[in-house]
């Protein structure tokens, strides 16, 4: 197993002179007002997204206690007021008199955006986090705030409303324990989500885990009185085996570890690597446990140096030949599962802004290319077994590629914003303005004939696609483009597919799968969301798809009183609320097609009545992995996945 050098900090002198965490070490760069003006700035938005990002923020400043050497465990718990706490046992924020500032180290940190200690190198060598801009920016957006200080055989506390101290530090007892515990309440007048996701939560502080080895994860939710744990000893390379545990493995996991000193700043690299059966590819990236979801330098570094390498060793043994073409990098993404992480100093790090989703470090290529092509030329000569099941597997997906090449670019070239036909059974809408159309993809001839009645045809557009659709999980480009469905649907939307998709030239900006509301119509749209998924993902990426919800029942009493419901659970409460005295009569729909155009428009296709859900990926990892255990030819995660779930199954007879 790798040594953790965070957690093992090699130079004593550093460690010694690191510990030596005073308010001294707190800085100071400007106000909070901003914060609460512009919180998008901050943490990205003011939905359920940026709601979390508040949790995380806190959560990595304990993160780099860790990181440091100073702390092991880190307690996350969801209180039953609505607010959050985050605890570790690290040394605790500096709670001693700022000689310029004449507060305390806490309350600064606390209160001015751009104070903390992760300015200071010699304090936190590697931190993802900045003290002062994440605790201080959360504070600006909560109601209120307490944060206790467990330090020099004492325990303090300090309270905020709205980020400004409702008092000084003051202690309020004696402890021998260490650390910082932070409890805050989202300000409910600046977030639109109001609750915390116990998932989302989870997810993100078991990522966490795998990326510093041997720091316990502690979650509680005392809303339901749930606990879960998180510890692992193997890092990155548990993370890859976590994420390929529903596919089939090519070749074993590559690994490399090493430090690199650069005229800026040692920059770590730690990199893990493995190839699967599949088609899509899942590489996730990280700077300072931060997940740099839109990548950045350190992704573009990895990508150069596999090309290469895997280029290189094609060419050694023979299987490439002089003046043939060599693998491009879309031939060597199939079936990839890979993590890259690097840890630098903070305050050399760059970011494309304060929510930290792209490294933007130009030093960082280089250091990263170096590294894994030298790693993958020793793995690849070490293990000639592994080598060439990679070059197989890359073999299939360049001969694919240039396969497909000429059917995709056929469909592109009759694209509907090109002037050619677009597909027969299209009932187009009037508006050429993408943002305000949209597109239902309709299951049935006869509900696409009801859904093409009752639409409002200057902004709704209908294509029905009558039967169930190609599993696209497994299927490749060129079987796709060549599926009459598939083919008609990539027209309409008029964006193209996989690497020729084209957002510019989408044609609406709401498309909208509507299905029966029983076992086949989950499963068709499951088909399509598949497809949307694996071959036109920056649909699902910006929020453009989504998936009606079609009434179930239509309940009428009386003298021309009717209501639609959703679910047989709420049929049965509401008919229990009418007066029996009247004629009840309960009408369940087994499909679309039953309803008249009137119907369709009133409960389904009527912006001011219908219910659609968004689908957005929070987890792309998660996704993929619930995509290739639902629908790839692997029947045992599958089946495991059914019995588990049995009981909770709504069964149609």
């Amino acid at each position: 197993m790798a040594k953790n050098n965070n957690l093992d900090p090699k130079h004593s002198e550093d460690r010694k002179h690191a510990s030596a965490y005073t308010a001294e070490n707190i800085q100071v760069l400007e106000g909070l007002e901003p914060v609460r003006k512009r919180p998008g700035m901050y943490i990205g938005s003011t939905d359920e997204k940026g709601l979390h990002h508040l949790v995380y923020e806190i959560v990595d400043n304990s993160v780099d206690e860790a990181l440091e050497g100073f702390a092991d465990e880190i307690v996350v718990t969801i209180n039953k007021d609505g607010s959050l706490s985050v605890a570790d046992n690290g040394r605790g924020i500096p709670v001693d008199i700022n000689p310029k500032y004449k507060v305390s180290g806490l309350e600064l940190a606390m209160t001015k955006l751009h104070a903390g200690g992760k300015f200071d190198a010699k304090v936190y060598k590697a931190s993802g986090g900045l003290h002062g801009v994440g605790a201080s920016a959360v504070n600006a957006l909560s109601q209120w705030m307490k944060v206790q200080v467990f330090q020099n055989g004492k325990e303090y506390l300090q309270n905020y409303k709205i980020g400004k101290p409702e008092g000084p530090v003051r202690p309020v007892g004696k402890s021998e324990k260490t650390g910082t515990r932070t409890t805050f309440l989202p300000d409910n007048t600046i977030f639109s989500a109001s609750e915390f996701n116990y998932d989302l939560i989870r997810d993100s502080l078991r990522d966490r885990a795998y990326l510093v080895p041997k720091l316990m994860f502690r979650l509680r939710d005392e809303r339901n009185n749930t606990e879960e744990n998180f510890y692992f000893e193997g890092g990155i390379k548990s993370l890859v085996a976590h994420l390929n545990h529903n596919k089939s493995a090519v070749s074993d996991i590559f690994y490399v570890q090493k430090e690199v000193e650069t005229p800026v700043a040692p920059i770590t690299v730690e990199v893990a690597m493995q190839y699967n059966d599949g088609f899509g590819e899942n590489v996730e990236s990280y700077v300072n446990v931060i997940n740099t979801k839109d990548g950045g330098t350190h992704l573009s570094g990895f990508r150069a140096a596999l090309t290469r390498a895997i280029n290189d060793y094609g060419k050694k043994i023979g299987a490439i030949k002089d003046g043939t073409e060599s693998f491009v990098g879309d031939d060597l993404r199939e079936g990839l599962t890979a993590v890259i992480y690097i840890k630098m100093a903070a305050d050399r790090l760059q970011f494309e802004s304060q929510t930290k989703t792209k490294l933007n470090n130009p030093e960082v290529f280089n250091v990263v290319s170096s590294v894994v092509k030298e790693g993958l030329d020793t793995y690849f000569e070490e293990n000639p077994h592994d080598g060439r099941a990679i070059l197989e597997k890359v073999f299939l997906a360049a001969k694919a590629r240039l396969a497909a090449r000429a059917a995709k670019e056929a469909v592109i070239r009759k694209g509907a914003l090109e002037g050619s036909a677009l597909p027969g059974k299209l009932a187009d809408c009037q508006s050429r303005e993408p943002e305000k159309s949209e597109l239902f993809i309709v299951e049935g001839d006869s509900a696409g004939g009801s859904a093409k009645q009752g639409r409002d045809r200057k902004f709704q557009a209908i294509l029905p696609l009558f039967g169930k659709v190609l599993n696209t999980e497994r299927a490749r480009i060129d079987q796709i483009v060549e599926s009459d469905k598939f083919k008609s649907l990539i027209i309409a939307i008029g964006a193209g597919i996989s690497d020729q998709f084209n957002i510019e030239k989408l044609r609406y900006h709401r498309i909208i799968i509507m299905a029966d509301a029983d076992v086949d119509g989950s499963h068709i749209k499951c088909l399509y969301l598949t497809f949307l998924y694996r071959h036109l993902k920056p649909l699902v990426e910006n929020g453009f798809v989504y998936v009606a919800l079609p009434p179930l029942y239509k309940v009428e009493w009386g003298k021309g009183n009717k209501k639609y419901l959703y679910t047989e659970e709420e049929k049965e409460q509401f008919v229990k609320t009418l007066d029996h005295g009247n004629k009840i009569n309960v009408q369940r729909y087994k499909g679309l097609g039953e309803m008249n155009a009137s119907e369709l428009w009133e409960t389904t296709l009527n912006p001011e009545n219908r219910i659609l859900k968004q689908v957005t990926i929070e987890d792309a990892a998660h996704a993929d992995q619930v995509f290739t255990m639902l629908m790839s030819e692997d029947v045992p995660p599958r089946k495991r996945f059914i019995q588990t779930r049995a009981k909770l199954a709504n069964i149609d007879i």
